[in-house]
């Protein structure tokens, strides 16, 4: 298929901001900014001060208010690689609150106490990308307090060479005279000062960081617990203001995929998986996903290592923020995932599983995760994967070996099957795999795993087929195919979701937008098929490790916040 002007409804690009338009914007958001009468420097010109302090931190893990103060606690939070190793740290950002906007020079203010091991204050240029296995850490500031050393990390937003252990373009250590003081920084161009109690202790050349004109905070401590007693921006003129996440203004588009589709079947759903740092952040990534899509799947915020970073403690905040967002638009949720041998955190990965007695507390323990999970969660979701990839990687028909295998046995689908149906009875259940989007043994094996379990006393209403098509040489997926498929799960009473679609570039946008319109079009064509998922929005965010390094996808709807052909091929096949 050519290329051709796209059918996506036009919206109204972003104008500059003006004092006007960010009063307005206050007043939208419920924001707060004060001007003091004080002339910074000697200069005429006023300064506006905000209190941080005073503002949304209710979806930032580890972030508690209390009082006027802020207490800060470590949530254990990092990302695991695909095997299962690593571990890098990814501390919490405040995505689904406020940042500030309208920033040139600035400065910071921040009071630390009861300071147990160690506290950090990330001022970032942007939100970081997280991936599966990684996080790409934007341009921005970390100051880490720990005794009396203060540690002053910059990095400058370039790709790093290990994407697991990215390193700072500056990094000092000084030692304070008295690690209490008020903490502050200073920017002014390229520099950037750092000060104790008034104090300079550190000038590092910022080159082009804090260059966005945004502001995003992060609190968090490794190992221990602190309390903010004060948090305060400033900067001179009126220009400097807060801000929520620019997803709130989107609005869903009357020409959109999922309008389109629901003329012909009112209760399909077009849905992408999302992360909350772009659609708080980028308005292209916002107005795509709300104007087109009518589902959410969260890609990482509902797994294990997100949800509970360490045994028996819970962070549903970041999770939350999607729902809470996803349900002011009238957009349903598809939650991913409970069992997975991937994502998990180190304490799951973990349970003793040698004997009787460890099997049990082990059993207790994964049991408890699945009913605090499922029970926070009750009634907000359309459906989930209780089980995700449960074969092995090699396109396999066997179970892989994981935690859930070795407490519960091989029917351990079965028991995460009960757990979820005991926490909430009305969420359907999807058994979600990749490799079995065509008729062969995997595919059977799915089907006849979701058979088993359901005749075990299970609760599963389908499977999840994920058509990722890296190599349309090995991985395209015909029309005939698909059909057959639809059937084959039909005949057994099992429902189908296309959950996790995307397709390489590397033979061409005319053969991408192809392969999207067989897999769009024959899943609205079936009655069985009951949802088309993207696994992503924008190329913008999609990124990759291989033998050469971090590489950059170009497999999805959007690129650079405009529609590809893909999306054409999608909008006309959903158009029948």
């Amino acid at each position: 298929m050519s290329s051709t002007t796209s059918r996506r409804a036009t919206r109204p690009r972003t104008l500059p901001v003006t004092s006007a338009m960010v009063a307005l914007l206050l007043a939208l958001t419920g924001c707060t900014s004060t001007t003091e009468p004080d002339r910074p420097n000697g200069s005429d010109e006023p300064e506006t001060v905000i209190d941080l302090l005073q503002q949304d931190w209710q979806h930032v893990p580890g972030v508690t208010p209390d009082g006027a103060e802020l207490r800060v606690t470590a949530t254990g939070r990092s990302i695991v690689e695909q095997d299962g190793g690593g571990g890098q740290p990814d501390p919490p950002v405040d995505l689904a609150g406020t940042h500030l906007v309208g920033v040139g020079d600035f400065s910071l203010r921040a009071s630390f106490s009861d300071v147990t091991a160690d506290a950090t204050l990330a001022v970032l240029d942007s939100p970081p990308v997280i991936a599966d296995e990684f996080r790409l850490e934007p341009a921005g500031l970390r100051l880490t307090l720990r005794g009396d050393d203060l540690g002053v990390a910059v990095f400058d937003g370039s790709p790093p060479q290990d994407v697991i252990d990215p390193r700072p373009a500056e990094d000092e250590h000084v030692t304070l005279d008295d690690p209490e003081a008020e903490l502050s920084v200073h920017r002014q161009g390229d520099q950037l000062e750092i000060a104790s109690d008034d104090t300079t202790v550190a000038t590092l050349p910022l080159g082009d960081v804090f260059e966005s004109g945004e502001l995003w905070l992060g609190l968090s401590s490794a190992d221990g617990s602190f309390t903010v007693d004060g948090l305060t921006a400033s900067a001179p003129g009126s220009a400097l203001a807060t801000a929520g996440p620019v997803a709130a203004d989107a609005g869903p588009s009357p020409d959109g995929l999922q309008a389109l589709a629901a003329r012909t079947r009112p209760d399909f759903l077009v849905g992408a998986a999302v992360a909350l740092g772009p659609l708080a952040s980028d308005e292209d990534y916002a107005d795509a996903f709300v104007g087109e899509f009518g589902a959410l799947t969260p890609e990482n915020a509902m797994k294990a290592q997100a949800l509970s970073p360490r045994q028996g403690e819970y962070h549903f905040e970041e999770a939350d923020a999607l729902l809470d967002l996803a349900e002011s638009k009238g957009i349903a949720v598809h939650g991913h995932t409970i069992a997975f041998t991937e994502a998990m955190p180190r304490w799951m990965r973990e349970l003793p599983t040698d004997t009787d007695a460890d099997r049990q507390a082990s059993a207790e323990a994964l049991l408890d995760y699945v009913s605090t999970v499922v029970t926070h969660f009750r009634g907000r979701l359309d459906s989930l994967d209780v089980v995700n990839e449960p074969f092995d990687v090699d396109q396999g028909t066997d179970l892989q070996d994981n935690v859930w295998r070795r407490v519960f046995g091989q029917g351990y689908p079965v028991v995460v099957s009960q757990a979820v149906h005991d926490a909430d009875p009305e969420v359907r259940q999807f058994i979600n795999e990749n490799g079995a989007d065509v008729p062969g043994p995997r595919q059977d094996a799915l089907r006849q795993l979701a058979l088993d379990t359901n005749a075990q006393g299970g609760h599963i209403d389908g499977v999840g087929l994920q058509a990722h098509v890296y190599d349309l040489g090995t991985d395209a997926i015909s029309a005939d195919d698909l059909a057959t498929t639809f059937a084959a799960f039909e005949d057994a009473g099992l429902l189908v979701r296309i959950s996790e679609n995307d397709v390489t570039d590397a033979e061409g946008e005319d053969a991408q937008a192809e392969q999207f319109a067989t897999v769009a079009g024959a899943c609205l064509r079936s009655e069985t098929c009951v949802s088309y998922t993207t696994w992503g929005v924008d190329d913008r965010y999609d990124f990759f490790v291989d033998d050469d390094g971090l590489q950059q996808g170009h497999d999805l709807l959007f690129d650079d916040g405009e529609p590809t052909p893909a999306y054409d091929a999608v909008w006309e096949a959903l158009a029948g």
